[in-house]
């Protein structure tokens, strides 16, 4: 899984990026909003470590304004920070899904991370899953009733993410920012031939039907059918 660490304390930055990158994340290091305002554009993270206290502005108005924003309001974030009293945590947890107080240790961050992704559906990098199917996010592979499926790169990345926020209708711009980038040079309507496509690999094992379209709205996955 993706992580966007922005933390301008280059010690705890490198400290903190090392010990998870052994845990087997991803990690982007960035010091400062505007900096991971582009990260964020570039490629969206699973999950945001975000500092309070930042040079261009506080991490706490950055995590609001993100809650705002339709296309990253969903990215889980923790907030770390040296503001241990209980009005701060109050208020960071306003906007943050956890908020751990420096100093922490690698493993007690480790383990609220993926307690993190268990709640919002993402499960650690493990699985998702909606009846026999079974999208193993750290094999890259999808499976039903245990036979492996052969899906292209971006077919499988827009699946995951469909079933990552099921019930829930994206535009293809969405889509688009989310699966692909913001800086991806493609048109919109590339999103319906990666659709066709998905669907077409769900058609045989009877799953096509849980990648609905909503006229003139967008698409969503279904947790009813297969």
């Amino acid at each position: 899984m993706r992580i966007l660490l922005v933390e301008d304390d280059t010690a705890i930055a490198e400290m903190t990026a090392l010990s998870l990158r052994r845990e087997g994340f991803t990690v982007e290091v960035v010091g400062a909003v505007n900096a991971a305002r582009h990260a964020l554009a570039a490629r969206p993270p699973d999950l945001l470590l975000l500092d309070w206290m930042l040079p261009d502005q506080s991490g706490l108005e950055f995590a609001r304004a993100l809650r705002r924003d339709e296309s990253f309001g969903d990215i889980p974030i923790i907030m770390l920070t040296a503001r241990g009293e209980e009005t701060d945590k109050v208020l960071g947890l306003k906007s943050a899904d956890d908020y751990i107080t420096k100093p922490f240790s690698p493993r007690e961050l480790t383990a609220r991370i993926r307690a993190v992704f268990r709640r919002s559906g993402t499960a650690g990098g493990e699985r998702l899953t909606a009846g026999d199917l079974i999208v193993d996010l750290a094999a890259h592979e999808v499976r039903v009733n245990g036979s492996a499926l052969s899906f292209a790169p971006a077919e499988f990345r827009l699946l995951a993410f469909l079933m990552r926020n099921p019930g829930r209708v994206f535009s293809r711009r969405q889509l688009l920012d989310r699966v692909w980038g913001q800086d991806a040079d493609i048109e919109e309507r590339t999103v319906d031939v990666h659709v066709r496509r998905l669907r077409r690999a769900l058609e045989p094992c009877g799953h096509a039907e849980r990648i609905a379209t909503v006229r003139g709205a967008g698409y969503r996955f279904s947790r009813v059918g297969g």
